[in-house]
């Protein structure tokens, strides 16, 4: 059979804390939406994750590489976006004794199967944890944009923190932008913070990836952006459960009216950036990924 090997680096004492993760978390989880672990190994001073081999790669690639941007098209993208909501709901299944929080929710962490389901990967940051405890870390990590603000106080990673990182894939995949990008005048934008302006003005259709083919439902987009403006809210009480965001997507649930629901992120952004952006450090992976064929012995 086909599969992927994740090399993880044996000498960092993060990399064996990634490893440890992904046994521990993933290695007993079956859900569609998620890249199963299929075995795991220490040979020749590195530690080895095996995994099944996702032939259309990570969704980044269809996002923002040249050569393959703008390909998918609305429908494709919203049965990646219900399907990566119904793999953090199984993670965040109320029902189980233990939820695992994955904390690095984003595109490039988003797998594609041969029939382009969106399988949600990577969880070496994850942490399981027993209902009704703190899962608190001594330093932020995860990638930026993608962090929620309570985190730069708190260090507690929570199943509301993967909600904000969800919120900032639903602009991705919709916007077709990075959470944060750079402007020609070298100036930073940030994407959740440009749609809510989009919003305010109207005009939240115009938000909407351009290069999408064969147009889209303006409905169905309508719904995901402001889906994910609901998910960003500041304040993890103000966010809903992903129980709440599959309840909306299915059409199950109305959308709370946005206008009543929001506090003023002018107010909020003076409570949070400052201290939040000192607090917070960069998260390098210690570990790669790559096809079978990189690695001898993959089967």
């Amino acid at each position: 059979m086909e599969v992927a090997v994740k090399r993880v680096s044996h000498e960092s004492r993060q990399g064996m804390k990634e490893f440890v993760a992904e046994v521990a978390s993933i290695g007993r989880l079956r859900h569609r939406n998620l890249v199963p672990l299929l075995g795991y190994c220490r040979r020749k001073g590195e530690l080895l994750l095996v995994y099944d081999y996702m032939p259309n790669g990570s969704l980044d690639k269809y996002l923002y590489d040249a050569s393959s941007a703008g390909t998918l098209d609305w429908p494709q993208r919203f049965h990646i976006i219900r399907g990566v909501a119904s793999g953090l709901l199984y993670l965040h299944d109320e029902d189980w004794e233990q939820v695992v929080i994955h904390r690095d929710v984003k595109a490039s962490n988003i797998l594609l199967d041969s029939e382009m389901n969106g399988r949600l990967g990577d969880f070496g940051l994850a942490r399981l944890y027993d209902h009704g405890t703190d899962a608190h870390t001594t330093h932020v990590v995860g990638t930026m944009g993608y962090l929620a603000p309570e985190l730069g106080h708190t260090g507690k990673a929570t199943p509301s923190t993967d909600v904000f990182a969800f919120d900032a894939f639903l602009l991705e995949i919709t916007c077709g932008r990075r959470p944060i990008e750079q402007n020609e005048h070298d100036n930073r934008i940030v994407l959740v913070d440009w749609v809510i302006e989009q919003w305010r003005k109207g005009l939240i259709i115009g938000a909407v990836d351009t290069r999408i083919p064969s147009g889209f439902s303006p409905d169905m987009v309508s719904l995901v952006l402001k889906l994910a403006l609901l998910c960003s809210h500041p304040l993890p009480n103000g966010r809903p459960t992903m129980r709440q965001v599959m309840q909306y997507l299915d059409g199950d649930m109305v959308l709370p009216d946005l206008s009543s629901a929001y506090l003023s992120f002018t107010m909020l952004e003076r409570m949070y950036d400052g201290d939040f952006n000192q607090k917070m450090l960069p998260y390098e992976s210690s570990t790669s990924m790559g096809a079978v064929s990189d690695i001898s012995g993959g089967r």
